[in-house]
């Protein structure tokens, strides 16, 4: 874990290594001080004013050095630590961009959001602290109790006794603590999975005046990171009184000690103490407590981000379980699709396959529609065409190749997906439609829309392709927005088009238009049609009927209405009922 996250300090290593340099030189020249105010404490009994202008000015000299090494150490620090939590964001993020879906289904999306912001911040802020902190507070620490026992063992003494005792005292302190910054982490996961559901769900909430449950919901999750914090911090919080009973505690024994010593040896510095002395011990006192206060700082901080620590490493070291072969192919020869004896688990410990023996074949250019109740298995079936998951048994061949065989770049690319609840980002038409091809001319988007029959509604709006799309297409109604999913997978220019229920909220009549379009316009490229409506796939070369996760049917509309019954049934059903076929079960 520790390995994995220096690993990404790269290049901040300069600056992580002069941070520390920077505190221990103001560390060193700090506490030359006490000692020369000891010289001008003493100097002042005397009348000695040469001494203490001499003294005075080299104070000054010494002050200033500290004050810049100090500031330096600061700036270096600060870079260090912002520049470390970048790369740590970058290096997550990056490696997210490689997850399959069931990698992102091992973190949760809640869950990673958490590592990237919270948990980062938590790092850096140790980074800095560690850089900082637990290089000046101990050195500090040893350089003050050298600089006491030079001028008094026996006083320096008290020192060394409430150091080793108010260390087990923070030791336990932290140690307890811990448990509790290790759990308030996946606290935090809970609070952003309820945010997300909220804002993204916001119209249903308002639809079903859902907005007392969803404050009592997101109350309870708060409440929850809320006490956990509270018990983490009521036991961190003992730190303070700590050190102030020992810090007090040390300041009036050395008084009392100090104070016969100065009596007994006349304030003669060749016999026993001096007021100088004491005050300078007195210093050396603060500087020492204070010194293990920050270092009790340092431990929390590193306690409360070790949980943090080990999320992150956990993020940067998951490996996809969706990778490119060694010697990939780089070309699709055409949208041939072939299933050999596949069968398919999203979870490799159920019981039964979500896909079991799945043996079909569809040649280059063919219409292909998949009709099958809720749960039958037809968006599974599809996600392994572009690889989106790997079967557990048998082949997907694409183009006369295994899909394991490819490039995933390049096989996605061939392989163009139009999800029902596909999504659109902030920015214009052009821009949401250029993700199908970021060099696609405004001509070429003008056709794909077409194709698509989005031009219509866009032509009426009033920047037409220079209307702004809001954040997940708010502005545009469901129908609108699932027409420029398939303009921009048209783009694309794919061998193969999937449209997964993407024209289920598309009226019939628009609906024939983009399925005569593409019949007429892209007869070369393989189109898959999953719907729930048999008009929208009873002109399709085949029909393939799904249920429970096996085929029960492949023809025609016409061979289907005479040999398939569960096809016959929905058939009549939607005709004399105008309903859509849908059985019990969750959509795999």
């Amino acid at each position: 874990m520790i390995k994995t996250l220096l690993g990404q300090v790269k290049e901040f290593k300069l600056v992580s290594l002069l941070t520390p340099l920077g505190m221990l030189a103001e560390v060193i020249v700090e506490n030359f001080i006490p000692l020369q105010m000891a010289v001008i404490i003493d100097s002042i009994g005397k009348n000695d004013l040469s001494t203490i202008y001499k003294t005075s000015f080299i104070m000054l000299l010494i002050a200033l050095s500290g004050l810049i090494a100090g500031y330096m150490g600061g700036v270096w620090g600060a870079k260090a630590s912002t520049g470390f939590a970048r790369n740590l964001r970058k290096a997550m993020y990056e490696n997210i961009q490689t997850f399959s879906f069931s990698n992102i289904d091992k973190f949760s999306t809640a869950g990673l959001v958490t590592r990237l912001t919270t948990d980062v911040t938590n790092i850096q802020n140790a980074y800095q602290m560690i850089l900082r902190m637990c290089v000046r507070a101990p050195f500090s620490l040893l350089v003050a109790m050298i600089m006491a026992f030079s001028v008094s063992p026996r006083v320096a003494s008290v020192y060394l006794i409430a150091v080793i005792i108010l260390g087990i005292v923070l030791a336990i302190i932290t140690l307890n603590a811990h448990k509790y910054f290790t759990q308030v982490f996946k606290k935090y996961d809970k609070l952003n999975e309820s945010v997300q559901e909220n804002v993204s769900a916001m119209r249903v909430v308002k639809a079903y005046v859902r907005e007392d449950y969803e404050r009592g919901k997101f109350g309870k999750a708060s409440y929850n990171i809320y006490k956990m914090f509270i018990k983490a911090e009521g036991i961190v919080s003992l730190n303070a009184p700590s050190m102030m009973l020992a810090m007090y505690s040390c300041i009036l024994f050395i008084s009392w000690l100090s104070a016969h010593m100065i009596i007994a040896s006349g304030n003669n510095p060749a016999v026993g103490l001096t007021t100088g002395n004491l005050t300078s011990l007195l210093a050396y006192c603060m500087n020492i407590l204070m010194s293990l206060m920050m270092l009790s700082m340092v431990f929390v901080m590193v306690t409360m981000s070790m949980a943090s620590a080990g999320r992150i490493a956990e993020v940067i070291n998951e490996k996809a379980d969706i990778t490119n072969p060694e010697n990939p192919e780089y070309e699709v020869a055409n949208g041939s699709i072939r299933f050999e004896n596949v069968d398919f688990r999203y979870n490799k410990t159920s019981e039964k396959p979500v896909l079991e023996n799945i043996n079909i074949s569809i040649k280059s250019g063919e219409t292909i529609g998949i009709i099958g109740g809720t749960g039958s298995a037809k968006s599974s079936f599809v996600n392994l065409l572009s690889r989106l998951y790997d079967v557990e048994k048998g082949s997907v061949i694409v183009g006369g190749k295994d899909v394991r065989e490819y490039d995933l770049d390049v096989l996605r690319k061939e392989v163009s997906v139009v999800l029902q609840k596909n999504v659109l980002f902030s920015g214009t038409i052009l821009e949401n439609l250029r993700w199908g091809d970021e060099n696609a001319t405004d001509e070429e988007c003008i056709r794909a829309c077409k194709l698509a029959c989005a031009d219509e509604f866009i032509e009426r709006m009033p920047d037409k392709y220079n209307t702004y799309i809001e954040q997940g297409g708010s502005n545009v109604s469901g129908g609108q927005k699932q027409r420029l999913c398939i303009a921009r997978a048209l783009l694309k220019k794919p061998k193969i088009l999937i449209l997964d229920d993407s024209t289920s909220a598309v009226d019939t009549v628009t609906d024939a238009k983009i399925r005569k379009a593409f019949r007429e316009e892209i007869p070369d490229t393989t189109k898959i049609i999953i719907a729930q409506r048999i008009s929208s796939v009873k002109d399709a070369d085949r029909i393939i009927v799904f249920d429970d996760g096996k085929i029960d049917g492949v023809g025609t509309h016409e061979e289907l209405l005479e040999n398939n019954s569960i096809y016959r049934e929905v058939y009549n059903q939607q005709m004399n009922d105008n309903a859509d076929f849908d059985k019990k079960g969750g959509e795999q």
